[in-house]
């Protein structure tokens, strides 16, 4: 028998724990799970069943606009459909959140936006084609 997989917990590299941590948590409507060490220097979020890693580095690893030339994304989390990501979208939209990429449906068929978080990360939110 083999191992069921459990969901993945990108983790994020963040400059400031406690700004990134009100920002999952005021315009993105993430819960705080946890944070770690005095000061804080590592956290998780919470929204359902998605679960991000926070963690404090002095610096970014990557070059200055290395991550918007590639779109190398930091995580990527499915909504469901794609009425359920056009809501997320306008409640994002609405909570001030700053867009990478808006509402666009991909040739594959399905509907996705890219968020980006203060310290740069590409957050991906898709939903399956309806």
């Amino acid at each position: 028998m083999s191992a069921a997989l459990s969901p993945a917990e990108p983790c994020l590299f963040v400059g400031d724990l406690p700004r990134s941590l009100a920002y999952f948590t005021g315009t993105l409507g993430f819960a705080v799970v946890f944070t770690w060490g005095e000061p804080a220097f590592y956290g998780q979020v919470r929204r359902d069943d998605a679960l991000l890693n926070l963690r404090h580095v002095d610096s970014s690893p990557f070059l200055p606009g290395r991550r918007e030339a590639g779109e190398l994304l930091a995580a990527s989390i499915n909504v469901g459909d794609a009425a359920a990501l056009e809501t997320l979208f306008g409640e994002f939209r609405d909570a001030g959140a700053d867009f990478f990429r808006p509402l666009k449906r991909e040739p594959w068929g399905a509907l996705t936006f890219i968020v980006r978080d203060p310290d740069g990360n590409l957050l991906l939110f898709s939903g399956s084609a309806a």
